[in-house]
């Protein structure tokens, strides 16, 4: 479920000019509105912003050698598990119940029992398609 790369894992990886550079950012911009003002901290425009190509079409956005964002096939930019702990307000939030959580973290999908049975949580104003972050109360820090 959680996966640490190695070298092995990475296909190439090249410094990107300044005008793909500015589509990353705008991308990561219109995804997350709310990061928008850390963004000339998180993705500095005078340091080199690099790609990581690894397998199965998974492409890591890299500054200052931390990886920050990810996406596979040219989908929507996800932020990494580190950047999501730093910044946890960045994307929307499904809660599951309680008996869910073993299974959520075995890598098992969620279904509609996790999230709308006594204790999940649902945010109506979430559109298809749309990534959310997946919490219990329990895993959740304030």
């Amino acid at each position: 479920m959680f996966k640490k790369f190695s070298s092995e894992d990475i296909s190439g990886q090249n410094q990107v000019k300044a005008s793909v550079q500015r589509r990353i950012r705008q991308s990561i911009a219109d995804e997350y509105p709310s990061l928008e003002p850390l963004l000339d901290d998180l993705l500095p425009k005078k340091s080199p912003m690099i790609v990581v190509k690894c397998q199965n079409h998974l492409n890591l956005v890299v500054v200052n050698n931390v990886p920050l964002f990810f996406n596979i096939r040219d989908g929507p930019y996800m932020p990494t598990l580190r950047l999501l702990h730093q910044y946890p307000e960045i994307m929307k939030k499904f809660q599951v119940d309680r008996g869910a959580i073993k299974f959520v973290l075995s890598g098992a999908n969620i279904m509609c029992p996790g999230l709308t049975s006594p204790g999940g949580v649902l945010d109506d104003e979430v559109e298809e398609e749309t990534p959310v972050v997946m919490t219990n109360k329990l895993l959740v820090h304030s």
